[in-house]
């Protein structure tokens, strides 16, 4: 997406938000027969109001059916459920199921008073409704209509064959209803007619057999914008497939953020591109803002002219007549993010009928179960966490401190997940993963950079690998408490001293928080930018014990390590940012003596580094534990370093067999595994919702007369002002969509759901070299720091 770009804010808006329309109906226009009334529009967090909507048309129709009301009441309560299902028609097309079909009926059902009637269809409705979350709660069927709840497939005799999904265990293959199992949405975009889309449905429907995995269902939408608003509304969207003939436009009346969001991203041009250019441009819109979906092509040409072309950006490629092909793909699409080898091998282990005669009494529960003193241990945990209880490396478990098994499939897949080259599990939390990497890196008198408010496992580990320590002072947020990150110009003039001194090759790494604990987050990739053109070849180390769950978001996902580090390897590659360079780089060096320009003009520009010399070298640390689903000490460390093969491999190695445990926690381990496979499959809408909620909150203690008297967060319009006077980057309001393609902060920004604000760095001063004399786990005290005083309004 390009800069500027804004997207949809999180927190449910207003609906009075002007309407814009698409000046050519698409074939689809006329599926809803009755559209929402001008005022009503689809809202850019619609997980809530399509919930409350659904609960007060049941509790409408309820009332109404019982009669007794009077004349006055009864025509209130009528208006204000023909409201909500207007509002509905905003929302459904975006939704497989109830979806706009059954609106029509409800509707017929209020205008003509058969209260009774629109009742039993919203009860039979019931397991297809959404819950108070962003997701589906709860399964259903894979399709409307009288189906058997044993059978979601053809009859026995018509076409397709008995198969299996690879990665899945084969207990999860089994002959189950179709409402006990994992399903999802698939995502059409194609403009075609009402009867075209019911068709298509059906054909792809009659593939399905009671062997399945999984269960899907379809949905229908006719425009490139209504695709991206599908799958910002939608979190229960698992693939994507793209078929010539969408329109540009929506014609659904979108709320005023939605419409934002998509001026940024929709630009004149594509009306003029031919269709491989459009489902280029998509293809590329779907992957910044849903990564972890597959998306497939169905091609209305000669497939051999396509694929060199288009296989990087699609899964598959497909003629119109491969309905068997597409349904398989689909499923193993999801499989292959649903895989968890480790916990699988662990399951099997578990019950296989083994017996101990090495070590671990408990293994089996041998040790519990036939004592009278501790059964209870068994009777609180269950016998499966026993069973698997083991300290075996064979049978499929692998070794964790030497995986070439489960394990490592294990770290493979994390490694997809997150977006890292390569992931580590660690079973002892984050403060042993930020010890095995610092002392990877590290030699004796190596000069570090870090946040003198860092966690204290960076201290312990400097004194380990006997490194020199140069500490950074954050700036204070006195009036709040906390202490934010350390501004950009601190970093670029500490490294510009060393330079001055003569000293900048002692530095090897720059180790920061990213997010602290207050919800403070980093420009990563403007730091790493700047700090690159100054030392091209520092390693970088981003402390995310907090910050785990924000790959799965597109509003986070910018912020993190491996994002801003594989946005950096692309524009390394661009001929015209090294243009972009060789220009700066005349003006920051002397014509003559080649020498660089005085240290002020460096820190007043915005650097460019050398991407002939600038190595990527990053590093992040991850809490899997603390945001992500993991048993406690749980974490990652996720590698994106293009010389670890040749510079670290072996020291990363060494330290990672100093700090791990021989005898590994499995549980924590399947734990991990587990949690890698709801990030791919989740992670969006959970986070998405979190993160409206935290906005609601915020919202409400601003609406509460007592309240609002001690509490108040951050709002658009507030500012920090920086030490030296300067301005400070507005704070940005909510956690929105809509502002996460704004200009960058200096330094950094406050992000998480919790903190529920956009936080400004300001400018610093220039420090003395630290790395002599200074003890590792001293603090500086408040009066030698210079001081932010926050502006809030």
């Amino acid at each position: 997406m390009e800069s500027g770009t804004t997207l949809p804010g999180i927190t449910p808006r207003n609906s009075s938000a002007t309407l814009t329309t698409e000046t050519t109906p698409s074939k689809r226009s006329h599926v809803n027969s009755q559209p929402p009334r001008q005022d009503i529009q689809t809202p850019s967090s619609a997980w809530r109001s399509r919930a409350d909507a659904w609960e007060f048309l049941g509790y409408a129709f309820k009332q109404l059916a019982k009669g007794g009301q009077g004349i006055q009441s009864r025509s209130g309560l009528q208006d204000q459920a023909v409201q909500a299902l207007r509002l509905l028609q905003a929302m459904e097309l975006y939704w497989a199921a109830p979806g706009l079909a059954a609106l029509a009926p409800l509707l017929n059902c209020m205008d003509s008073g058969d209260y009774d009637a629109g009742l039993d269809m919203i009860r039979g409705m019931a397991h297809l409704m959404p819950s108070a979350g962003p997701g589906p709660v709860g399964p259903r069927p894979a399709s409307p209509g009288p189906v058997s709840p044993d059978r979601v497939g053809p009859e026995p005799g018509q076409s397709g064959a008995e198969r299996s999904i690879s990665g899945v265990p084969e207990d999860s293959r089994e002959r189950r209803p179709a409402r006990e199992r994992p399903r999802f949405d698939v995502l059409f975009v194609d403009d075609m007619t009402e009867q075209e889309a019911e068709a298509l449905k059906a054909e792809l429907l009659a593939q399905r057999r009671p062997s399945d995995a999984f269960t899907y269902e379809l949905i229908v939408v006719p425009s490139y914008e209504d695709a991206l608003v599908a799958l910002v509304l939608n979190p229960a969207i698992q693939a994507c497939t793209l078929r010539p003939g969408f329109s540009i436009a929506s014609s659904q009346p979108l709320g005023r953020d939605l419409r934002k969001y998509l001026a940024g991203l929709v630009g004149p041009d594509l009306a003029g591109m031919p269709p491989l250019g459009r489902f280029l441009s998509l293809a590329e819109q779907i992957s910044e803002l849903r990564p972890e979906l597959d998306v497939y092509l169905v091609a209305g040409v000669a497939m051999e002219s396509l694929a060199g072309s288009l296989t990087k950006r699609f899964r598959r490629i497909f003629r119109r007549q491969d309905n068997l092909d597409l349904h398989l793909s689909l499923l193993s699409g999801v499989a292959e993010r649903y895989r968890t080898p480790f916990f699988t091998a662990l399951q099997e282990y578990s019950r296989r009928p083994a017996s101990v005669f090495h070590a671990l009494p408990i293994s089996r529960g041998g040790s519990v179960g036939n004592s009278p003193w501790i059964r209870d241990m068994a009777d609180f945990y269950g016998m499966n966490l026993l069973l698997a209880e083991t300290s075996a490396t064979s049978g499929g478990l692998d070794s964790l401190l030497d995986p070439h098994g489960s394990i490592k499939e294990a770290q493979d897949l994390a490694a997809r997940a997150f977006g890292s080259q390569k992931t580590f599990f660690v079973t002892n939390g984050t403060s042993t993963a930020n010890k095995i990497v610092h002392q990877s890196i590290l030699a004796p008198g190596d000069v570090v950079l870090v946040d003198r408010n860092c966690h204290k496992s960076h201290h312990y580990a400097f004194v380990l690998a006997g490194a020199r320590v140069s500490y950074l002072d954050a700036y204070p947020l006195d009036k709040f408490a906390f202490y934010g990150a350390v501004p950009l110009a601190t970093i670029k003039a500490r490294l510009l001293a060393y330079r001055r001194a003569g000293r900048l090759d002692e530095v090897k790494m720059i180790t920061l928080t990213n997010c602290t604990f207050d919800g403070i987050v980093y420009d990563v990739e403007r730091v790493m930018e700047e700090c690159l053109a100054i030392k091209p070849d520092l390693v970088f180390l981003w402390d995310e014990a907090w910050f785990a769950f924000a790959r799965s978001h597109p509003v986070f996902r910018r912020r993190t390590a491996m994002a801003a580090a594989r946005k950096l390897g692309a524009s390394f590659s661009d001929p015209g940012y090294a243009a972009r360079h060789a220009e700066q780089a005349a003006s920051l060096h002397d014509p003559v003596t080649g020498a660089p320009a005085d240290d002020e003009l460096w820190l007043k520009t915005r650097l460019i580094p050398d991407p002939a010399k600038a190595r990527l070298r990053v590093y992040a640390t991850q809490s899997t534990h603390k945001t992500l689903t993991s048993l406690r000490q749980g974490s990652m460390i996720h590698v994106f370093d293009q010389d670890f093969s040749e510079h670290n491999q072996e020291s990363f190695r060494e330290a990672y067999m100093t700090h791990t445990s021989t005898s590994p926690n499995y549980q924590i381990l399947a734990s991990l595994d587990i949690g890698r496979r709801q990030v791919e499959l989740e992670g969006f809408g959970l986070v998405q919702k979190q993160a409206d909620l935290a906005t609601i909150v915020a919202q409400a203690v601003a609406r509460h007369p007592l309240l609002k008297k001690y509490f108040r967060s951050s709002r658009r319009g507030t500012s920090l002002r920086r030490p030296i006077g300067k301005p400070a980057v507005p704070c940005r309001s909510g956690m929105g969509w809509r502002h996460w393609r704004t200009p960058g902060c200096t330094t950094s920004s406050s992000s998480t759901p919790a903190a529920s604000r956009w936080t400004s760095a300001g400018q610093g001063s220039t420090a003395t070299l630290s790395g002599t004399g200074t003890s590792p786990t001293s603090t500086a005290s408040k009066s030698t720091r210079r001081h932010v005083t926050p502006c809030c309004s």
